[in-house]
Parts: structure tokens; sequence; C-alpha cells
């Protein structure tokens, strides 16, 4: 006999009054099923959206050659590129591509763990106070000359990182000031934080009269990937993939949290200690990510709500492919950023608001029935 958490992961949630019965809830392992051919698509698109960004550029390159390059990086030595091709592929594409999709991963896996501990369709990590704490650390770290928004040093991400974490602490002191961890006050408390830092992010701007100074802090505001190395990808991938890979294991969790907390009470689930686990991963991943690539948004909204129009609202679901679609979705956006306009680039900030607005529209519209199942 189930027991009462394991009850309501296989139950449908209940319906309004008057609504006409749906289909019967899917048993565990269709959803296994689903999990494994939706992982696998998006792994090969993935794939083929890393193959492909990687052979444009100034300097273009062969398909052929880029996948060989990508595949003797990976021990599996086929194929044939030259010396020059293998040099930029591997030391300028790749590693600012990997840091871009593991960004990626993480803003999306962040936005749809929020959405589901807030109970609110709106929340993404900007919620929790670490955009904002990010881009006042970044913005006093250039103030005070410690690297600028492109530079391959550390200086610059750890001051964004710093400010990150204090952001959050301060949102987590006040939310919890009563002895109770409820959504309504980490909304109300990240509210205030974020627009607290933002006020004190335009004093510093609006104090700088160095104008090359000025345009490094709204260059790292709007979000890139120019300047990234191997250095960054090893630096950030321990910290995005062990969050990720967490998240991923609370989706059960998650799927009680987005009943409510009675419910979740109810079913011997600890809210109170969950939910700040939760929003301490999600906070630690965006945190380490932003660090790297300046405030880049819109990936932590609308790509948990473009998975959950596709695949349905089953956080064990969601969760990874979120992960993988945000991936897809930041690479791709940084490979229109950097070659739209060549030899210009474009902000990578940018491109995901002008690519994602659109697309998430034509989502709504697609599944406008489906609008009230978030």
């Amino acid at each position: 006999m189930l027991d009462r958490r394991e009850r309501i992961l296989t139950e449908a949630p209940p319906l309004p009054e008057g609504t006409p019965a749906g289909p019967p809830p899917r048993p565990r392992r269709s959803v296994l099923v689903r999990l494994a051919l939706w992982l696998s698509g998006l792994s090969a698109l993935l794939l083929v959206v890393v193959v492909m960004a990687a052979s444009v550029g100034p300097a273009s390159a062969p398909l052929s050659a880029t996948a060989a390059t990508i595949a003797r990086r990976v021990g599996l030595p086929f194929g044939e590129a030259t010396p020059a091709q293998q040099r930029i592929i591997e030391q300028i594409r790749l590693p600012r591509i990997v840091t871009a999709l593991l960004v990626g991963a993480a803003l999306a896996t962040a936005g749809a763990a929020l959405q589901a501990v807030f109970r609110n369709p709106l929340a993404d990590p900007g919620v929790v106070g670490v955009s904002g704490g990010a881009a006042l650390g970044a913005v006093l770290g250039i103030a005070l000359r410690f690297g600028t928004a492109a530079s391959p040093g550390w200086s610059l991400p750890v001051a964004a990182f710093g400010g990150a974490v204090l952001a959050v602490g301060a949102v987590t002191v006040v939310a919890t000031a009563g002895g109770r961890l409820a959504p309504a006050t980490l909304i109300l408390a990240g509210l205030a934080v974020q627009a607290f830092t933002g006020a004190l992010t335009s004093a510093v701007i609006t104090t700088t009269g160095d104008q090359e100074l000025l345009r490094n802090m709204l260059f790292w505001l709007v979000g890139g990937f120019d300047g990234r190395s191997w250095a960054h990808v090893q630096a950030i991938l321990p910290a995005i993939g062990v969050g990720v890979l967490a998240l991923v294991v609370f989706g059960r969790d998650l799927n009680v949290l987005a009943q409510g907390d009675e419910t979740a009470h109810g079913l011997g689930l600890a809210v109170g200690p969950t939910r700040l686990l939760i929003l301490g991963l999600a906070a630690g991943v965006t945190a380490t990510a932003v660090a790297v690539s300046g405030t880049i948004s819109f990936v932590g909204l609308i790509v948990p709500h473009a998975v959950r129009l596709l695949v349905g609202s089953e956080y064990r679901l969601l969760i990874p492919v979120s992960a993988l679609a945000g991936a897809a979705f930041l690479v791709l956006a940084d490979t229109i950023a950097r070659t739209a306009l060549q030899p210009a680039e474009l902000r990578t900030g940018v491109v995901t608001a002008l690519l994602g607005a659109p697309f998430f529209v034509f989502l709504l519209w697609r599944n406008r029935a489906r609008i009230g199942d978030w």
C-alpha cells in the first residue's frame, strides 16, 4: 500500500468543481519512459547546437573538423582538423560554449525549482536577490578596478559571487525573522533586497565619471561570455553539476510543495527545512552562474514555462528537461550574439530577451488551453 507521500505523486491534483475529468494519471513507469525519451532527444539537439556553434565565427570551420575536434577532446579520436582549426575551436570557442551551456542549465533548473517553491509562475532566480547582489558586487569590483566585464581573471567573478551570497543571506534572514519561512514572505524579502541592491548599483554607476568603467559596468549588467576560458569551466562545473543533480533528486518534494503548504504538511513533508534547502541549492547554482556570465534575463523564467507547456508539471520530468533545454537555448543565444553583427558583437543578455519573449508568446498561443495547468 502506498504511503501518503507516494499517493500524491500518482494521483492527479484536485480539479475545480464542474471541471470535466481528464485522462487517468500516468504511472511511474510512464514518467521514466517519457524522461528517457525527452533526455535522449534534447541531448542530441544540444550536441548539434554545440557543433554548429563551434563551427561558426570570423574563421569558420567545417562541421566535420569541429566534430573531430570535439570528439578528440572527449577521448574519441576520429576525423581530421588542421592545427589552426583545433586551436580556434579548443581554446577560444569551446570554453565559451561550455560556459554558456552550464550557465543555461543552472538558470533554467533554478527557475523551475523556484516556481514550485514559491508556487508562483512568475518566480525566477532574480526573486531571491541573486541577480541584484551579483550585479552590485560586480559593479563595485569594476569601480575598484578589480577587473573588466571581459577579463579572463577571477577578481570580478569572485566579487559578483560574494555579492550574490550576501544578498541571498539577507533575504533568508529577513524572511525567517518571524520564525516561519512562507513563500509570500520570501518573495517580499527578495523584492526588498533586490530594490536595495539595485539602488546601490545605480548609485555606483551614476557617481562613476570614467567612461571606460561605465562601459564595463553596463556590459556586465547585460551579460555575456566573452573572455571565458577552460579555467572558468573547471571552476563552475562542480558547483553547478552538484546543484542541478540535487534539484533533480528533489523532484518528488517539489511535486509535494507545488500542492501547497497545508497538503505538504499533511503528507509528512518538513516544509520549512525542505523549502530552505531547495532555495539554497537554487540560489547557489544561480550565484555560480551569474558570477561568470553577468546578468542574463529570461532564461530562468521562459525555459521552465516552455518546458512545462510541452511536458507537463511533473517535476521529476520538468527539472532535468529544463536543464538540457536551458543549456541549448543559451548556447544558441550566445552563438547569435557573437555572429549576427560581425565584427561587432551583441551581448548575450540582449539576445535572450529578443529570442525569449516572442518564443514564449508563441508557446502560450499554441498551448493556450493548457495555461491553467502550470
